[in-house]
This record gives C-alpha cells, sequence and structure tokens, in this order.
C-alpha cells in the first residue's frame, strides 16, 4: 500500500526545491529578527514595562493575542506568534494540496498510480514533504530565538509550536484533499478552517467566551513561550494531527484516484454559461461568497474591538502621555482601525491573487485550449477571470468596512458617523490589492510557469508593511510594496495621487498581461 513512497518523496523535494526553502527562510528568520530589533528598542525590563501597559488591550489582543510575559521574549512571541503560526499552516495545507488533489486534478497522479506505485503512497509522500519543511523551520527558529541571546526553553517552545501548528493544518489539508474534486476547493476549505480558528482565536482572547482553547492558533499561544512554558499544549495539537492524518488514509481508501467523497454537482442546463464571464462565475463564485461570509465575522470582530481601547486608557502616566501625542483616546482608536484596515487590505489581497492566478490553473489542467478552439476570444476569456479580481476585490473590502462600521457605530452610538468612514478606510485599500492582480495578470500573459510568483509578493508586501520598520528594512523597500502607498484612513489625510498611481501601474500590468496571453502560444 506504500510502495513507491520514497520516489514520490523525492519528487516532491525536487519539484518544492525552491518554494520550501523560501518558506522555511523567511519563517525561521522573522522570530529572529524580531527579537533583535526588539533587543535595540527595549535594552532594558523597565523599557519593555513601560511599553506593556499600552500593549495589554482588547484590540491588539484581538490582532496578536495575549501577552503571557513582559519580558524580552514574551514581546517578541506576542508580537510574531500569530503571524508565524498563520504562515506555517498556510505553507503546510498549500504544499498538501498541491501534491494531492491538485496531481490528481491534472491527471498526473492516475500516470503516476499506473506504476508499482501504493495506495496511500501519494498522500504519505506529500505529509512527509510538508512535515519535513514544518520540522527544519520549528528546529531554525529555537535555534535563531536562542542564538539572539533569549531563553532556551523559550525558544524550543516556540519552535515547537511552529512545527506542530504546521502538522496539524498539513493534516487539514489531507482531509480536505479527499472531500472534493478540485484543488482550488481543498484549499478554500482548509484555508477556512485557518480563518475560523484565527476568529474564534480573536474571540477568545478578546472576552470570556473560551474559544481560543477551540483554536490550534489558541493551542499554539498557549504553549506559553517565554513565559511559564506548558509543554503539553504542543502535545494537544499533535494528537489532533495524528488524527486527521488517519483519517485522511480511511478516506483515500474509500474512493478512486480523481475522484472526491463530496459529489459534484451536475452540470448547468445549456445556455447558462453563454459568456466566458458566466463560465468564470460558476468557477469563482463558491470562492467569492466563502470570503464574503468570513469578511462579515472578521470586520464585526475587529471593528468591535475597536471600543475595547476606551476601556483600557488612563491606567498609567506613560499610556496617558502617548494619548495626548496621538490626539486623544480617539487619535489612538483611529490608529488602531487604520492598523486594522491596512491588515484586512492585505489580507483581502490574497483572495485578489487567488481570482487572478485561477487563470494560470484554468491552463494548466488543460481546460482552456478546448475552450479558445470555440468562438470565445483569449482576451475575453482572460477578462472575464480578472473580472472576479478587479470587482470582487472592492466588494469583499466594502463588506468588511460596512460590518466594522455597523458593530462599532452600534457601540458608540454613532452608526450614522462610522460607517462611512470606516468604508472609505477599507476601500482606499483597493488600489493596492489591484497591483497583485496587475503582476499575476501580467506573469501569466508573459511568463506563465512564474505565476506563483504572485504569492511571493504579496507575503513580500506583508512583511514589508508590518514588520518592515521593526526589523530595520530600508525605507525604499518598504515603498516597493504598494501598500505603503495608501492613506492611513480613518484619522490621516486622503491623498488621492497615491491610488490614481497605484490604479494606472495595476491598469499598465494588466495591458502587458493581455498583450503578451494574445501572442504567446496557451498551455
Amino acid at each position: 500500500m506504500f510502495a513507491g513512497t520514497a520516489t514520490l518523496l523525492r519528487l516532491g523535494l525536487r519539484l518544492d526545491r525552491v518554494r520550501l526553502p523560501i518558506w522555511v527562510l523567511v519563517l525561521a528568520v522573522m522570530p529572529a529578527a524580531t527579537a533583535a530589533q526588539y533587543q535595540d528598542l527595549y535594552p532594558t525590563d523597565a523599557d519593555i514595562s513601560d511599553v506593556s501597559g499600552i500593549l495589554a488591550n482588547p484590540a491588539l489582543e484581538a490582532i496578536n493575542g495575549p501577552l503571557f510575559s513582559v519580558t524580552l521574549g514574551g514581546l517578541t512571541a506576542w508580537k510574531i506568534g500569530a503571524t508565524e503560526f498563520v504562515l506555517v499552516a498556510l505553507m503546510s495545507l498549500l504544499t498538501v494540496v498541491r501534491h494531492t488533489r491538485t496531481e490528481e486534478e491534472t491527471g498526473r497522479l492516475e500516470l503516476v498510480g499506473s506504476a508499482a506505485t501504493g495506495r496511500y503512497a501519494p498522500l504519505t509522500a506529500a505529509l512527509l514533504v510538508a512535515s519535513i519543511a514544518d520540522v527544519v523551520a520549528g528546529a531554525l527558529v529555537a535555534v535563531f530565538l536562542a542564538a539572539t541571546g533569549l531563553p532556551v526553553a523559550g525558544s524550543v517552545a516556540f519552535g515547537l509550536a511552529t512545527t506542530v501548528t504546521g502538522l496539524l493544518f498539513a493534516g487539514v489539508a489531507a482531509v480536505a484533499a479527499q472531500l472534493v474534486g478540485a484543488g482550488r476547493s481543498a484549499t478554500g476549505i482548509a484555508a477556512g478552517v485557518l480563518g475560523a480558528a484565527y476568529l474564534a482565536r480573536a474571540l477568545g482572547d478578546t472576552g470570556p467566551t473560551g474559544l481560543s482553547w477551540a483554536s490550534p492558533l489558541g493551542w499554539a499561544m498557549r504553549t506559553r513561550a517565554f513565559a511559564d512554558e506548558r509543554w503539553w499544549a504542543p502535545v494537544l495539537s499533535l494528537v489532533v494531527a495524528a488524527g486527521l492524518g488517519v483519517l485522511a488514509y480511511v478516506l483515500v481508501a474509500r474512493r478512486d484516484v480523481g475522484a472526491s467523497l463530496v459529489p459534484e454537482r451536475p452540470a448547468p442546463e445549456a445556455g447558462s454559461l453563454g459568456s466566458p464571464f458566466a463560465l468564470a462565475w460558476r468557477l469563482q463564485r463558491g470562492v467569492l461568497f466563502g470570503w464574503i461570509v468570513a469578511m462579515v465575522f472578521a470586520g464585526a470582530v475587529l471593528g468591535g474591538s475597536a471600543n475595547g481601547l476606551s476601556d483600557s486608557l488612563g491606567s498609567n502616566q506613560e499610556l496617558t502621555d502617548v494619548l495626548a501625542r496621538l490626539g486623544g483616546s480617539a487619535g489612538i482608536v483611529d490608529s488602531y482601525l487604520a492598523a486594522v484596515f491596512g491588515i484586512m487590505g492585505l489580507t483581502i489581497a490574497a483572495y485578489t491573487v487567488q481570482a487572478t492566478l485561477r487563470l494560470r490553473s484554468e491552463e494548466a489542467s488543460q481546460r482552456v485550449e478546448p475552450l479558445l478552439a470555440t468562438p470565445v476570444g483569449r482576451v475575453r476569456w482572460l477578462l472575464g477571470h480578472l473580472a472576479f479580481a478587479v470587482l470582487g476585490t472592492p466588494l469583499l473590502l466594502a463588506v468588511a468596512g460596512l460590518a466594522g462600521g455597523l458593530t462599532y457605530g452600534l457601540e458608540t452610538a454613532d452608526v450614522g458617523g462610522q460607517v462611512p468612514r470606516l468604508l472609505g478606510a477599507a476601500l482606499v485599500q483597493t488600489p493596492a490589492a489591484w497591483v497583485l492582480a496587475g503582476v499575476g495578470a501580467a506573469l501569466f500573459g508573459l511568463v506563465p510557469r512564474w505565476s506563483v510568483l504572485t504569492w511571493g509578493g504579496l507575503i513580500a508586501c506583508f512583511v514589508a508593511l508590518e514588520l518592515g520598520a521593526l526589523l530595520g528594512v530600508s525605507q525604499w523597500l518598504i515603498d516597493v510594496s504598494p501598500f505603503a502607498h495608501v492613506p492611513k484612513l480613518p484619522g490621516g489625510s486622503l491623498r488621492v495621487a497615491p491610488l490614481f498611481g497605484l490604479t494606472a501601474a495595476a491598469a499598465v500590468l494588466v495591458g502587458a498581461g493581455v498583450a503578451g496571453f494574445r501572442r504567446r502560444d496557451v498551455g
């Protein structure tokens, strides 16, 4: 049943010989770089104690989680922990889906299975590839953190939490790959579980709900690295990961190669797919609806958390001084909301990239060439899919802004004032996300095999914007990110010139992609 696993493992590692080392390096460097930068910013325990009063509020706990220890290590784990665990989960789930369901979807796995390959070999190889990356990433995290001078026990605990979180979401992806027949659907399910885990953790950390214990991300944080380490918390993740792995093997035995356990819906009646846009709508609508639901919840939670800032104000003189410099409580709340919607823009840009790269997945699956043999033109087909990236992005941002504005407005008895403010704060992120759509379209049209680098661009934007100043990145590198030019709303001034510039850049990139696709061979 496992014959050929070693060969498939070597093949998987070879296929990911560039992609996975980049992931692992980013995961290993970010915590250590954060710790090193905090050593420069807060050289004494007194400095850390002063800033802890500002950090310990419900709004920031919703984003980063609780601060378990007022130490350099505790501050590092608080700042980078949520980001680290989300990224390692994404690395694992994308890796497993890519080497299982995507391989089946393209027909390559059926060819491999016709040789001396066991029934469980592809799934085992995929899980091993992801597990190796998770273990190496966790080990390097621990080594690099310890090398900065942080306690070894806390460094090992943080690295262990990173590894087991990746293993757990590898199991989630393995199960999702058995349920549905498309790699994108499997990725969407696994990513939806990750989003729900983040939301449950945020709700649990900011209220008495206890939902943090229902979230794998909450378990990782409850390892309490650099505080009073709880070594049993990673065991919980390992047990669940093992259970998911066993379930995935059971499901593999119950289906045929290329089939799925969830029945596919019958094809629509003739005439309902009468245009490229109608076809794109059918292919993309499920993902779009899922994102809409997620943004309703995320916007409501993060908008509602803003009111928690007011409850934590005035607790110490240092905080009062900071507020005076920021313009009082309204100033710090606006700063928080601007940061939240900056993160929201980056998050929704993941949908933008996902919708854009559907172009490449359709071509790689060899479904485009037969379609283009009909009267459907290349440009019409391409623009039909790009419409979801271009129009879906502001739609999702508007949903998040409306949900956040309504929640915050209800709590402050100012719905009429807060809804338009937060709607504007959300929508100004649109041109920056469109630039990533343009990058994806340009790569697809000119060098389609490099289209996946669009995800790398999104990760680079996230690191530059959220961690660039902390990590000491040069300002010109931060400015390369389109999100660095988005006006900081609410509270800041609305500058339209950068928005027009970003929109123009996106249009030029899309134009280059369209021109390239018209001239190159398909497939």
